[in-house]
């Protein structure tokens, strides 16, 4: 099959023929039709998760698909050959990922089915973000009626998160920088969203807009300590990129997000991409062959997520 691959790491990846893989007892073979890049792929190109988790060459990355069941393996139930599904690879190791034309995956996590009006593009951009935003707002606590400050508003997992913070209520402040940024934000969601310049004096600019500062943070760009300042005492920061630090003067709830997809989370996100009560905001799509160029579009920064078709 052909594959994404990275011979070490740190490597540059390339489009290469590798062996297809096959389902193991507990497993499904997916026929990928799409993916999408995310930060963990960069990061293990970049050779950041070395020592973390085991690496298998030639490495395949890729966290998000979307495609039908190809095979079944033993011991599944509930699932047959060509079931369209969508998911998040949660392999413990590193190097059976989704950037191919087919992958194996557990059918216990990480999977759900697609459902009808969600696209196989948007499933396969999906999983990993949307998942990241649902579980990082289920951090910072009950939303409804409270400010929530989301720092990387317009990045794949900023802009569900906007969305899905909106939806519950919360005011919602978001950065972005103006121009195509902004305008991205601005057409996320129908509720009132308060965008605060990044590239200008942040804290001044949330005190302006909330003088007693904010309720909650959802940390996915930016200076972490800055954005901890402007948390009211008693509220919360939930961060993708490190521990926030804690401080019990200020009895603060701290925690760093965890995606965890399971099969309720990716159901939940999926059917209320079918309502159309929530956007994927995927801006550019490469095919498999020019998956090398996808990588190097998130690395110079893009908006929304970055999409891969299969076939």
């Amino acid at each position: 099959m052909r594959a994404v691959t990275l011979a070490q790491v740190p490597g540059t990846p390339e489009v290469t023929e590798v062996e297809a893989p096959r389902p193991e007892a507990g497993e499904l073979l997916v026929r990928v039709q799409a993916s999408s890049v995310n930060g963990f792929d960069l990061g293990t190109a970049a050779g950041y998760l070395q020592g973390m988790m085991e690496h298998r060459f030639p490495l395949i990355p890729g966290k998000d698909f979307a495609g039908t069941v190809e095979a079944v393996g033993d011991g599944v139930e509930g699932f047959a050959v060509g079931d369209a599904v969508f998911g998040v690879v949660t392999k413990p190791h590193l190097g059976t990922g989704s950037m191919a034309q087919y992958v194996a995956v557990p059918a216990a996590i990480g999977l759900a089915r697609r459902p009808e009006g969600v696209s196989v593009r948007d499933a396969g951009a999906l999983g990993l973000a949307g998942t990241a935003a649902f579980d990082g707002l289920a951090l910072v606590g009950p939303l409804e009626g409270r400010t929530v400050l989301i720092s990387g508003a317009t990045g794949g997992v900023g802009a569900i998160a906007v969305q899905l913070a909106a939806a519950r209520r919360a005011r919602v402040i978001a950065t972005a920088k103006p121009g195509p940024e902004t305008d991205l934000v601005a057409a996320l969601t129908d509720a009132e969203v308060t965008v605060i310049d990044y590239t200008q004096d942040v804290s001044a600019q949330v005190r302006a807009a909330a003088p007693d500062g904010v309720d909650a943070v959802l940390h996915l760009a930016g200076d972490v300590a800055e954005l901890t300042a402007l948390t009211r005492d008693g509220g919360a920061v939930a961060s993708a990129l490190t521990v926030p630090e804690a401080s019990e003067d200020r009895k603060l709830q701290t925690a760093m997000i965890r995606s965890n997809p399971t099969a309720d989370t990716l159901s939940t996100l999926a059917g209320q991409v079918a309502s159309g009560a929530l956007k994927v905001s995927v801006n550019s799509e490469f095919d498999l062959e020019r998956a090398p160029e996808a990588f190097a579009a998130f690395g110079g920064g893009t908006l929304g997520k970055i999409a891969i078709t299969v076939a």
